[in-house]
C-alpha cells in the first residue's frame, strides 16, 4: 500500500529540539493536525504559533519521557481522539565522553537509554495498535548514521542509536503486510544544541531545516532507511564492514578518539 500523499495528522515527539521543531515546520499546512511533544514548555508554544500561522491545527504535550505511566496514558487517550496517520518518534539524548577520557556519567546513561530506547519503543507500542486495527499508518524512528559504527567519543549514544535501526528494520518486515510503513532515518550531523555539544569533527554539516526537507520525501517514498549526507552515509557504513582493527585506525586518524 502506498503512503498517503498528505497524512492528515502528524505526531512528532522532541518536538522542542533542532529536528522536531524543523519536522513541524515542513510539515505545517492547512488541513493538517501537529501534535507536538516536548519539554521546553516555551520553545513548543512559540513552535505552535509558527505552525498554526501556517495554517495548522496544533496539539501540544509537554512532558518527560522518562515518565513512562505518563507516556502511555496520555498516548493512550490521543488515540482515542485523534487518528494519527504519521508518527515521528524523534525525541532523544545525547552523553559523551568528557575531558581526558573520563567515563560518561552512569545518570547520564540511563536517562539516555530510557529516552532513546525505552521511551521510543513504548511510543511505538501505545500508538501501534490502533494503526493496526485500521490497517494504515506510518512510523518513523530517527536513528542515526552513529548506529553503523560506534564512535569512541559517544558509546552510549552510538548504542542507543543502532538499537533504534535494528528495531525499525524488523518491524517494517513484521507489518508491511498489513499496511503500515516503518521507517529509519538516519541522520549525519545536523545543526542543533545537541550536535554542538558532541566532541570531535561534524563534517558534512546540515541544516536542521535540509534535514526536515530530506526527511519528509524520504517519507513521501517509503524509503526503508533514510540515510544523509551521501558522503558521511558511505563513509559511516564502510565503517561497519571493514576488519575492525582497520575502521579504529580510521577514527583514530579523525581525531574521534580511541
Amino acid at each position: 500500500m502506498s503512503p498517503p500523499a498528505f497524512p492528515a495528522s502528524v505526531l512528532i515527539t522532541g518536538a522542542s529540539g533542532g529536528i522536531g521543531g524543523a519536522l513541524a515546520a515542513v510539515y505545517a499546512e492547512a488541513g493538517r493536525t501537529l501534535v507536538l511533544q516536548g519539554r521546553n514548555e516555551l520553545r513548543l508554544a512559540e513552535l505552535a504559533a509558527f505552525c498554526e500561522a501556517r495554517g495548522a491545527r496544533v496539539l501540544t504535550q509537554v512532558l518527560d519521557l522518562r515518565d513512562r505511566v505518563a507516556l502511555a496514558d496520555w498516548l493512550r487517550t490521543l488515540c482515542a481522539q485523534e487518528q494519527l496517520d504519521l508518527v515521528i518518534v524523534n525525541a532523544g539524548l545525547n552523553t559523551h565522553v568528557g575531558p581526558s577520557g573520563a567515563a560518561e556519567g552512569w545518570p547520564e546513561v540511563q536517562d539516555l537509554l530510557e529516552v532513546n530506547v525505552v521511551a521510543a519503543w513504548a511510543t511505538v507500542n501505545a500508538v501501534l495498535p490502533a494503526m493496526r486495527l485500521r490497517g494504515q499508518g506510518q512510523i518513523a524512528l530517527i536513528s542515526s548514521l552513529a548506529a553503523f559504527y560506534g564512535l569512541p567519543v559517544a558509546p552510549s549514544y552510538c548504542a542507543s542509536k543502532a538499537a533504534i535501526k535494528v528495531y525499525g528494520e524488523a518491524m517494517r518486515g513484521w507489518l508491511a503486510a498489513e499496511g503500515i510503513r516503518i521507517n529509519v532515518v538516519m541522520p549525519g550531523y545536523v545543526e542543533s544544541s545537541m550536535c554542538r555539544a558532541m566532541p570531535g569533527p561534524k563534517p558534512f554539516l546540515w541544516s536542521a531545516e535540509r534535514a526536515a526537507r530530506y526527511i519528509r520525501r524520504g517519507l513521501e517514498r517509503n524509503r526503508a532507511r533514510i540515510s544523509f549526507p551521501f558522503p558521511l552515509n558511505l563513509g559511516t557504513w564502510f565503517l561497519s564492514v571493514l576488519p575492525p582493527t582497520v575502521s579504529e585506525r580510521i577514527l583514530r586518524l579523525l581525531n574521534y578518539g580511541g
